[in-house]
């Protein structure tokens, strides 16, 4: 499976996220502690995105290459500062291709997207839900992945105005329903918010007074992080967390 983690708070450097606590998103790439089954190293491909101050959009940063091999990353990420990130290190479900555009996270407008997991009986189990997406999002996906099918299916709620802990829990239950033993772990955030789901994959939460982190494993052994249990929304701003049931 994947790793993922989104933050919100004081804006703080990149690599206090992806590089330096001694379990950063980096070290979960090729050291993993909970992968479930789901494979033993991050190793195909990886995306970090960002909101700068004032912005109408996040930045994004990825490849189809594992996080370790970007050269130029590590200084980007002691050089860039944000209040909100989103990042994502991928391990490819067999079958489906190795390309950038098939690393989270996925974005349209202010929205980031990210998605741990696996859809079962891909992709013929969501091919109902698919059918009732417009054919130009059909024809413009990222990529032919469960992921983006994912992306698309919240893409087009939010589009048309649902609220986004409605919008991902919606497709969460539909495709659990559709696809029985998916692992549907989903990561949303426009820089303001996140909404996160556990459905069959691990993660954790820690909010303290003026900031929240969610990740699907801890970066650090503080004791502040609290795992998430399966079967769970959180809707988290910054210094603030609800979990519910599905």
């Amino acid at each position: 499976m994947c790793r993922h983690l989104g933050y919100l708070g004081p804006p703080v450097p990149l690599k206090d996220l992806l590089f330096d606590p001694p379990h950063a998103l980096a070290t979960q790439a090729w050291a993993p502690r909970d992968m479930r089954g789901g494979g033993t190293v991050n190793a195909d491909g990886f995306g970090v995105g960002w909101w700068p101050p004032g912005a109408a959009a996040p930045v994004r940063h990825r490849s189809a290459m594992p996080i370790w091999t970007d050269a130029s990353l590590p200084l980007l990420a002691a050089a860039t500062s944000a209040g909100a990130v989103l990042a994502a290190v991928r391990s490819a479900t067999v079958g489906m291709p190795v390309v950038e555009t098939a690393a989270a996270p996925f974005t349209d407008g202010r929205w980031l997207f990210s998605h741990n997991g696996v859809v079962r009986g891909w992709p013929s189990a969501v091919a109902a839900q698919a059918r009732d997406l417009p054919v130009e999002d059909l024809l413009t996906l990222d990529a032919p992945t469960d992921s983006a099918i994912l992306w698309a299916m919240v893409r087009a709620r939010l589009r048309a105005g649902e609220p986004p802990a409605k919008a991902v829990a919606t497709v969460v239950t539909e495709v659990a329903a559709a696809a029985p033993g998916s692992r549907l772990n989903l990561l949303l955030s426009d820089g303001r918010q996140m909404i996160a789901t556990t459905l069959g994959h691990a993660l954790s939460a820690r909010s303290l007074r003026d900031s929240t982190l969610i990740s699907s494993e801890p970066l650090d052994p503080g004791p502040a992080w609290q795992p998430v249990p399966d079967g769970r929304l959180v809707v988290a701003t910054a210094g603030r967390l609800e979990i519910t049931s599905l």
